[in-house]
């Protein structure tokens, strides 16, 4: 497997066009690393996210992907390389579409405005759908699936470009105990495939079952290493700054926090 990041930060900064964002961000994530970003709401998680996807712009440091000899730093190269799983569900439940529809918008990109999905685009979507274990509902109303089957859809949805970095924003808010361990297992198939993952979560269970490194982030980074080193209370503590914080085994318990 290259060794070569896929993404490289280097002091950079996103910005919203109102003043908020995060800034100070170093980060390498190399194929098959997944690292998790950790830090209160409003602390410039999903700024990051966006940011890397050209949403929010960037107005300090450096960012480049596939880093390497065929690096680059345009926006334009995430197309297809980046997959991303948003924090709250776009798709309304009750429009008449089959999962197996949802999934091929992650080929659309690729597609251009003349052509029709072909015979490697539907491979791709059974390939995604098979990967997040709803092969079985390839043709069922994507509205007839559970909660955390729509999740599980929407990652299907990411992984259709055969993306090189996954970007997954909350991805275990509201999802039941079988569920998490499916996604759990899904992400790290992921891995042993070389993809990089960067995933915004407060979940510790899926930070140390998953993630090799930890970055925390409240307006700035403030700390970024692997799991075991980053995850003290005093770190969490300094990052939840002004919150009681707990550790427990598994979650990150902040009080009054959307999404332990």
């Amino acid at each position: 497997m290259n060794d070569s990041p896929v993404l490289r930060l280097r002091g950079a900064a996103f910005t919203h066009p109102g003043g908020t964002g995060v800034s100070g961000l170093d980060l390498d994530i190399a194929p098959g690393e997944a690292v998790a970003l950790i830090g209160p709401n409003g602390a410039g998680k999903s700024t990051l996210l966006k940011g890397i996807l050209g949403l929010v712009p960037r107005t300090a440091g450096t960012i480049e992907f596939g880093v390497g000899a065929a690096s680059t730093t345009e926006t334009h190269a995430v197309n297809g390389m980046v997959g991303f799983l948003p924090q709250s569900a776009d798709l309304d439940p009750d429009f008449p579409i089959s999962v197996e529809q949802v999934v091929m918008q992650g080929r659309y990109r690729g597609l251009g405005l003349f052509r029709w999905p072909g015979r490697a685009d539907r491979a791709a979507v059974r390939d995604a759908l098979a990967t997040v274990g709803l092969g079985a509902l390839a043709k069922r109303p994507f509205g007839e699936l559970s909660g955390g089957q729509r999740q599980r859809g929407l990652l299907a949805r990411a992984l259709a470009s055969d993306p090189r970095l996954l970007l997954l924003d909350e991805p275990f808010n509201g999802l039941d105990q079988p569920n998490r361990d499916a996604l759990v297992e899904t992400l790290r198939a992921l891995k042993a495939r070389g993809v990089a993952v960067l995933v915004s979560t407060h979940d510790l269970d899926l930070a140390r079952r998953v993630c090799d490194s930890v970055v925390l982030v409240n307006g700035t980074q403030l700390a970024s290493g692997p799991v075991d080193e980053v995850l003290t209370l005093g770190n969490v503590q300094e990052c939840f700054e002004g919150v009681e914080v707990e550790i427990d085994e598994h979650t990150l318990v902040v009080p009054g926090h959307e999404g332990h």
